[in-house]
């Protein structure tokens, strides 16, 4: 699977573990940013950057993966772009949950609240996790089309 992962400077070391664990489980991992760490950095151009790259995506092979340090940011600059649906994870369950239930396309980690370890849990089993069929969460993800374009 293509996963875009990005970071501002909360998140960038987590970032560097990660795509070192999903580069070994044989994922095509893009990294959009930070390339340094930089303490003055902000968040919004990395959530951007790696949104509209997943959805100039043609296919649903792709997921994109944000950091950052309690992961809110990230979560609402993501969720700012139309066909984006970012979630905020915070344990394994909430990640797969996200996939399940609300066909999360970004999951957003929190690096000042996890650590590396949960972190891999949570995206392995974000990415493993399939939406599921139930016609409620079609009904649902419709209605936010619906609201909001």
């Amino acid at each position: 699977m293509r996963i875009y992962l990005g970071a501002d400077h909360g998140g960038f070391d987590l970032k560097l573990q990660l795509f070192e664990h999903l580069t070994h489980s044989g994922h095509e991992v893009i990294d959009v940013g930070a390339k340094t760490l930089d303490d003055e950095d902000d968040y919004p151009k990395y959530a951007y950057d790696l949104t509209t790259k997943l959805i100039a995506e043609e296919n649903d092979t792709a997921a994109g993966v944000l950091i950052c340090r309690s992961g809110q940011g990230m979560a609402i600059a993501a969720n700012r772009v139309r066909g984006i649906r970012a979630a905020l994870a915070w344990d394994r369950d909430s990640a797969q949950h996200a996939r399940e239930d609300d066909d999360a396309n970004v999951l957003v980690l929190p690096a000042d609240y996890v650590s590396e370890d949960e972190a891999f849990a949570m995206v392995d089993a974000w990415l493993a996790a399939k939406f599921k069929a139930d016609p409620k969460y079609h009904r649902r993800l419709d209605e936010i089309t619906d609201i909001y374009g």
